[in-house]
């Protein structure tokens, strides 16, 4: 057996057990999920379309849900967990099987960045999060700026690479390791994820297995644990996999059918996106987006 088939085991087997929960919570409780609204699966699908592209689904289902108030906000968290689960293992699914990467070095990554979400919550909590978030919000928009420059012939553009060089890689761990870290405290692995990997040399489409991988396996864990806890709305929930299977769907064709020059332009915007968001919530001193594993913080219920 393949590391990557190992992967894909994983994560299927992820997917099943949170299947699994999820009808024995609506026994256990005594729910039967209705079949959702249409609004509901139309944000699934557009929300997913977005993360699959590298910009995120969380704040952007956070917003959804209060302004049509579909949720109640103490069972968002929940919803937007175990809702989006699913479809971010598809993600992962998808790029695991059809993007090349080192395989070695893409599961040490993903390996990295769980820990560090686990192992690295306790130091990165005693920063002040709106430093974290108006430094992130300044490295960003000047990974951006060289990644402009690059883009006009100023300077590298980054590679084409599938594996990193060994200095690279080394690289690569630290920076995975503190990526993990960050989303304990609200700061999204993604738009970091595209961007240090494609200085450092890579192809930045191997990055979105990479990424997602690590989502992948931390939401399903934390999806898990709100299901236990019968702390969200499954009807809302399910929308979002409903319609958010085929808006991951629809985006990874795009992300692969893109030329390496033109997807550089959509990892530029998502960048920049990131960065605008981080400097707002930092200078509000409010989160960049709601909780949650592989694109924000996530705070695991009680």
């Amino acid at each position: 057996m393949t590391i990557v088939q190992a992967l894909l085991g994983l994560l299927i087997a992820c997917g099943v057990m949170l299947v699994i929960a999820w009808r024995a919570s609506a026994r256990r409780h005594g729910q039967a999920t209705s079949l959702p609204r249409a609004l509901q699966s139309l944000v699934g699908f557009v929300v997913n379309f977005f993360d699959t592209l590298g910009i995120g689904s969380f704040a952007t289902t956070t917003a959804a849900f209060r302004l049509t108030r579909l949720v109640p906000d103490e069972l968002i968290p929940g919803t937007l967990l175990v809702g989006l689960a699913l479809p971010v293992i598809a993600q992962a699914l998808i790029f695991l099987t059809v993007v090349e990467v080192n395989p070695v070095q893409m599961a040490t990554l993903i390996a990295c960045c769980v820990a560090g979400g686990w192992l690295g919550a306790g130091v990165v909590a005693s920063i002040s999060k709106r430093a974290i978030q108006l430094a992130m919000a300044v490295a960003l928009t000047a990974a951006a700026a060289l990644m402009l420059a690059g883009m006009f012939g100023l300077f590298p553009a980054g590679g084409t690479a599938t594996t990193f060089s060994p200095s690279a890689f080394a690289m690569a761990i630290g920076v995975n390791f503190v990526l993990g870290a960050l989303l304990t405290i609200g700061i999204g692995n993604y738009a970091p994820s595209l961007i240090v990997f494609s200085l450092l040399g890579m192809d930045p489409r191997a990055a979105f297995p990479i990424m997602m991988g690590s989502g992948a396996f931390v939401a399903t864990i934390a999806g898990a644990r709100f299901i236990a806890r019968a702390r969200f709305d499954s009807r809302a929930a399910l929308g979002l996999t409903l319609g958010g299977i085929p808006g991951v769907l629809v985006a990874a064709w795009l992300v692969q059918s893109l030329p390496l020059d033109a997807l550089r332009w959509v990892v530029l915007v998502v960048v920049l996106y990131s960065a605008v968001s981080l400097l707002r919530a930092g200078l509000r001193g409010g989160p960049a987006q709601a909780p949650a594993p592989g694109s924000a913080a996530f705070t695991p219920p009680p």
